[in-house]
């Protein structure tokens, strides 16, 4: 019969430092080569995440080597910030009703950090910490999985980050209840439940990382399709409106050219004036059409502003 060995807890910590220092570098990778202007400020989000996370498994692995304050406090409170940022990056894909999320999530993960610091200030038992962090991690998850599957628009990449992600709050859900019924004194235990927990932790991590990366590129995708689409619609519009203009230049001009002996100067002036007038609308036709190309290629960005509105009696 199979049985699976317990892992050496440093063994995992060196595993979940090299997946992410790999995911930091793949995600940047793509944000710099890949990604549009949209789509980069997500993506330097969750690279934040990753990499945050990448040096908090270092002081992790350093326990017992520099100080407990470094090695547990401040790793922690670094885990902990680095779902946040991970959350913001997964709630930034969904622009409906996202930016009244961010706050809900920096207030759970603020109030987790301080409860977990608060915990350790008092001595609190190490499994008490690991319940607390367990808790405060599938908070923290709680929101934008419940926002992602409760989106009107689906998709099969959508769905299967969900289910990552799912798969994952499932986990820390069990894990956090299987230490406060088995209460022990480590961080990660060596039993099989905990090696098992934290190898398929790693794995829906990955998994889920590489749904994110997807979901991304299916927006992408998405908006350029969107794009094409608004351009090909865009041109027929602006043919047909520039098509007026300037047929009457066209016909203006024609009728100057042949019969420019027979008019007064007081008639060529005013042809003249109404030829001005038709290429003057053109003008204007084309710079709108240049200041939307402008626009849609990320050329112009959008900075408002505040301003203070002053009443004049």
């Amino acid at each position: 019969m199979f049985e699976l060995l317990p892992v050496d807890p440093k063994t995992i910590f060196l595993l979940y430092f090299w997946g992410n220092l790999f995911t930091c570098v793949l995600i940047f990778s793509f944000s710099f080569s890949y990604a549009t202007s949209d789509n980069r400020k997500t993506l330097k989000w969750f690279g934040l995440g990753k990499l945050i996370l990448t040096l908090a498994w270092v002081l992790a692995l350093l326990r017992n080597i520099i100080p407990d304050f470094a090695s547990i406090n401040i790793a922690n409170s670094m885990i902990l910030g680095a779902c946040c940022f991970e959350t913001l990056a997964m709630l930034s894909l969904i622009k409906t009703h996202a930016k009244k999320h961010y706050r809900f999530q920096i207030a759970i993960t603020t109030a987790t950090i301080l409860l977990f610091n608060i915990s350790t200030l008092f001595d609190a038992t190490m499994n008490t910490r690991v319940i607390i962090g367990g808790i405060g991690v599938f908070a923290i998850y709680l929101l934008p999985t419940i926002t992602y599957f409760t989106e009107k628009e689906k998709s099969f990449f959508k769905t299967f980050y969900v289910l990552c992600y799912m798969g994952f709050e499932i986990l820390i859900a069990v894990r956090t209840v299987h230490r406060y019924l088995y209460p022990q004194n480590l961080i990660i235990s060596n039993d099989t439940f905990d090696s098992l927990y934290s190898i398929c932790l790693f794995l829906l991590s990955l998994i889920g990382i590489v749904g994110f990366l997807l979901l991304v590129k299916e927006k992408q995708d998405h908006k350029i399709k969107k794009l094409l689409n608004d351009k090909n619609q865009f041109f027929s519009i602006i043919s047909h409106d520039l098509r007026g203009p300037l047929g009457s230049s066209v016909s203006l001009s024609e009728i100057l050219l042949e019969n420019i002996d027979q008019y007064s100067r007081e008639e060529i002036k005013e042809i003249s004036e109404l030829l001005h007038d038709s290429n003057k609308n053109i003008y204007k036709l084309l710079e709108n059409l240049l200041e939307w190309s402008k626009v849609q290629t990320g050329m112009i960005t959008f900075h408002p502003k505040n301003i203070v509105a002053k009443r004049f009696n």
